[in-house]
């Protein structure tokens, strides 16, 4: 698998679904307590003070050491599973450079990984 692909998550909206998790293991077959791609959270936080009280809850789904990017859909011109299934599209998947172009595009943090 070639660094020059990323996989991106815009955890900012990230809905917690685990779509994602759920996907990658229909897709390899992995045994109960193992990820391609886990789903880790937060607990709610309460963001300043004031009439109307902001909470923050973040959802951020991880590829583990497990994720090959779906090497075997890659070669057929797929996506990777996690990205076709996650239900808040969130997730997006292309080349380093188109990857890092996006995220410098959006107005808040968001994670590059790649394989």
């Amino acid at each position: 698998m070639s660094k020059d692909f990323a996989l991106l998550v815009d955890y900012k909206y990230c809905s917690g679904c685990h779509s994602c998790e759920v996907a990658c293991k229909n897709e390899h077959g992995f045994e109960i307590g193992k990820y391609g791609i886990k789903l880790l959270e937060t607990e709610p936080m309460k963001i300043g003070e004031g009439a109307v009280d902001a909470w923050d809850w973040i959802y951020l789904p991880v590829p583990t050491a497990l994720c090959d990017h779906c090497a075997a859909r890659l070669e057929k011109g797929e996506e990777p599973t996690c990205v076709k299934h996650c239900q808040s599209f969130c997730l997006e998947y292309g080349s380093l450079d188109a990857m890092q172009k996006r995220a410098a595009e959006l107005d808040h943090k968001v994670a590059v990984y790649l394989p």
